[in-house]
């Protein structure tokens, strides 16, 4: 998925996060740099206040054209501008009316916009089966 993201939409950072509601945490089960970005790694959601409402509640992408908004959401926005991004894209992925986990493009300042979320959203139906599978075992 991550090559056809990189292909179709461009991304300089592309991580895919399970929600774990329980903990009100996503856990990473991917990621194109894992120095940064283990996979494995979890963390509470500390993003602002909106997005959680957003993404995880209401099921809807956040996009975040420049690195002002990137700051607004992400705790961790200097090891984020550090590799060049400055514009995210974050996709909800939604099985069975739940929400599993999202998608997290990232790339640079400007490069998404209205047209690269409805692409971002037809990947997130991809990782479905994935997430599903995760949260079975």
């Amino acid at each position: 998925m991550e090559e056809r993201v990189r292909a179709e939409i461009g991304v300089r950072l592309f991580t895919v996060l399970a929600w774990v509601p329980r903990r009100k945490a996503l856990r990473r089960v991917h990621s194109s740099h894992p120095e940064q970005y283990p996979v494995g790694g979890e963390k509470t959601v500390e993003v602002a206040e909106g997005w959680l409402d957003q993404c995880i509640t209401g099921q809807k992408p956040y996009l975040g054209r420049d690195s002002a908004a990137v700051r607004e959401i992400f705790a961790d926005h200097r090891v984020i501008a550090a590799l060049g991004c400055g514009a995210v894209i974050n996709v909800p992925v939604v099985g069975h009316g739940r929400t599993l986990g999202v998608l997290n493009l990232l790339g640079e300042e400007g490069s998404y916009d209205e047209d690269s979320v409805v692409v971002a959203e037809s990947f997130a139906l991809l990782a479905v089966p994935a997430l599903l599978d995760l949260e079975e075992r």
